[in-house]
């Protein structure tokens, strides 16, 4: 039997042989000293190729959320995110749990505005309100359907809240995504936040890992967090040299996931039983919506996973389909004809 087209994830990528012979070779110390070679390499390449002073390795994205918002906010502050953002769905609460904060959606399909953020802002002075004191962006905004956040917007944002006091984050996990599709670079996408979060396990292909950077008191702030949490580890260049390979390798092909994506999308477009805004679909993310009288999405995944097409049902009557660099073009085409298959 074949093994299937999976568009789960891009976090479902294995490591390449060259990206394995990569972590083989990787020269390695004990990170907590600060004498992991490897690490330390990532790390000071990746605050240059962001823009800021210093970066952190963590083991994850999600923690590297979480210890975000423990640097820049305080427990029972509250944060502005958009619409279904990463923090507030697929982090299982931590959030709450781990630094105390409530979150405060604004805004439609991932996207908001500066206008948007300042109306949700509570009034300074009454000790029934939670201060907001933090902003965060995702981008590209997985909900949203990979969609690139625009970056006259970030900056209008940005500047809103340094007017009042506030920080800002920048959820960057597939920024590697937005900077091939807008043409801009990551520097540029990161330059108006205080922090910054990206992915290596996504789109890159590495097995493991996240960073965040920003100024140095914020990167030390963000040490202590990150030990606390238990994301502490010791020869993290066997992950450092994955991520580092990915950014040699894997990161201008990322251009080809997002043709691929075009690809289903408009095959899927074609479909009656389809509602799609292809106007979303600007990476490697198709979210689609399944019409009245199609079936539903647990129905679909279900179905396309008997005939070796891999799927996520992202609500009842959503799905999400996600190309990355282990899916041919070959595979997205046999993915969309059995997915108009068996949506008639």
């Amino acid at each position: 039997m074949n093994d299937p087209i999976d568009l789960r994830s891009d976090t479902v990528t294995r490591p390449s042989a060259a990206m394995r012979a990569a972590m083989a070779a990787a020269p390695v110390g004990d990170s907590q000293y600060g004498e992991d070679p490897t690490t330390n390499l990532l790390q000071e390449r990746c605050a240059q190729l962001l823009g800021k002073e210093a970066a952190l390795w963590l083991p994850s994205g999600t923690m590297a959320n979480q210890v975000a918002l423990r640097v820049l906010a305080r427990p029972g502050d509250e944060v502005v995110t958009s619409r279904e953002a990463h923090a507030g769905w697929h982090e299982t609460g931590g959030a709450a749990a781990n630094a105390g904060v409530q979150l405060v959606e604004v805004g439609c399909g991932g996207l908001f505005t500066a206008e948007d953020f300042e109306a949700a802002i509570k009034p300074r002075g009454l000790p029934v309100f939670p201060p907001t004191t933090l902003v965060e962006i995702e981008n590209t905004h997985n909900r949203g359907g990979g969609i690139v956040f625009p970056q006259h917007e970030a900056v209008r944002i940005c500047q809103a809240a340094r007017e009042r006091g506030m920080s800002s984050f920048l959820d960057g996990a597939r920024l590697w995504n937005a900077a091939v599709a807008s043409g801009r670079s990551e520097a540029e996408l990161a330059a108006p936040f205080d922090l910054v979060a990206v992915a290596f396990s996504k789109g890159l292909g590495a097995p493991g890992g996240s960073l965040l950077a920003g100024r140095r008191v914020l990167i030390a702030a963000a040490d202590r967090h990150r030990r606390m949490l238990g994301g502490a580890m010791r020869q993290t260049g066997i992950f450092a040299a994955a991520a580092l390979h990915g950014l040699d390798h894997h990161r201008q092909r990322l251009a080809e996931d997002h043709r691929h994506a075009r690809v289903l999308a408009e095959a899927l477009a074609a479909c009656p039983a389809v509602v799609i805004d292809l106007a979303t679909v600007q990476t490697n993310i198709v979210v689609f919506q399944l019409a009245a009288g199609a079936p539903d999405a647990a129905a679909l995944v279900g179905r396309a996973r008997e005939r070796g097409v891999l799927l996520n049902a992202f609500a009842a009557r959503t799905v999400r389909a996600v190309t990355h660099l282990d899916v041919s073009g070959g595979q997205v085409a046999r993915a969309a004809a059995v997915l108009r298959e068996l949506l008639g």
